[in-house]
């Protein structure tokens, strides 16, 4: 038998999975991610989240044949390490991932992404078309996209690359993304930043009727979804937020000419007909090109995981023919 893993390294959680040959879920792990104080106690919590889900699924790490991981970055990606990650505290500079797990696993085949890229990953190797020009879109706290390129999975050459959410869709640059740049796509439509967002549009219209809690610290873009339908501001929130994300992932369709897009995060899953139904109404108008199909990943929050085990299997790539 054939053992195969997949990691899913994230600024709040580390998952683990390990599956047969044919696919199979065996087991899974998870714990938090450690807050410090060095990278290195992230790579001790990974390493032993794998080890969980192999003693769950009853193999030996030495019989897991390769790795896939989907993690946060940015990545010195020839070290195989991440490097000073936003989300986490700065003492922790880097977090060294595919050395420690390739000695773990006793072998060379560990394969390292971005969390996007992952999910494109995963897209790819679960959909019913295995298709060689797909984007998979993550809308959630940051945005992001993975992207496969003509049967290529596209990593760039220090694996950051697909940080869609960091392309300018506002040329005023009326707000600051968290990276410290203006007019990004992220600083007006994730989850972190739509309610400051909202904030912007009510001092833009002060006549604007509102019961959102906008001077409250703990004001979330949930709090703006949830009032849909029933507030003049957050229906025009959720209307300017749509507009951004049509601009953004039109740009994506120009860029790549993909097949199929397909949306996931926290924004999207929870939120899909207040998100991905104007993206869906909204491109076909705004592009050049051929329209691809629109759709909403059916993994859930577990299709980075998901990818991360298809990478291991399929060599990086989600194909399925290397199977």
């Amino acid at each position: 038998m054939v053992y195969y893993a997949g990691v899913d390294l994230g600024a709040t959680n580390v998952r683990a999975i390990v599956g047969d040959e044919g696919g199979r879920t065996l087991a899974s792990s998870r714990n938090a991610t450690p807050r410090g104080p060095t990278g290195i106690d992230v790579t001790e919590q990974v390493l032993e989240t794998v080890r969980e889900a192999c003693r769950t699924a009853g193999v030996e790490p030495a019989q897991v044949e390769a790795v896939g991981i989907g993690s946060i970055g940015p990545f010195d990606l020839a070290e195989g390490a991440v490097i000073d990650p936003a989300n986490l505290p700065d003492t922790i500079d880097r977090i060294p991932l595919t050395g420690p797990i390739s000695k773990l696993v006793d072998s060379d085949a560990v394969y390292l992404h971005n969390d996007t890229n992952a999910g494109v990953i995963g897209e790819r190797f679960h959909s019913d078309r295995n298709p060689d020009d797909m984007v998979y879109v993550t809308i959630s706290s940051g945005i992001g996209a993975g992207v496969c390129c003509d049967g290529g999975i596209i990593d760039g050459w220090d694996g950051n690359a697909g940080e869609v959410g960091h392309c300018v869709v506002d040329p005023r640059g009326r707000l600051t993304c968290g990276c410290g740049i203006d007019g990004h796509w992220e600083a007006y439509c994730s989850g972190n930043n739509i309610p400051e967002y909202a904030r912007l549009l009510a001092e833009d219209d002060p006549t604007i009727t509102t019961d959102l809690p906008l001077e409250d610290p703990d004001f979330t873009a949930k709090d703006v979804f949830d009032l849909a339908g029933t507030d003049e501001l957050a229906d025009h929130t959720i209307e300017q937020v749509a507009h951004w994300n049509a601009i953004g992932i039109s740009n994506i369709v120009h860029s790549y000419a993909p097949l199929v897009v397909s949306l996931g995060g926290a924004v999207v899953l929870h939120n899909e007909e207040l998100v991905a139904d104007p993206i869906r109404e909204r491109v076909p108008d705004m592009v050049m090109s051929n329209v691809p199909e629109i759709t909403v990943t059916g993994l859930g929050d577990d299709v980075v995981l998901e990818g991360a085990l298809a990478s291991a299997m399929t060599d990086g790539t989600g194909d399925r023919r290397r199977l």
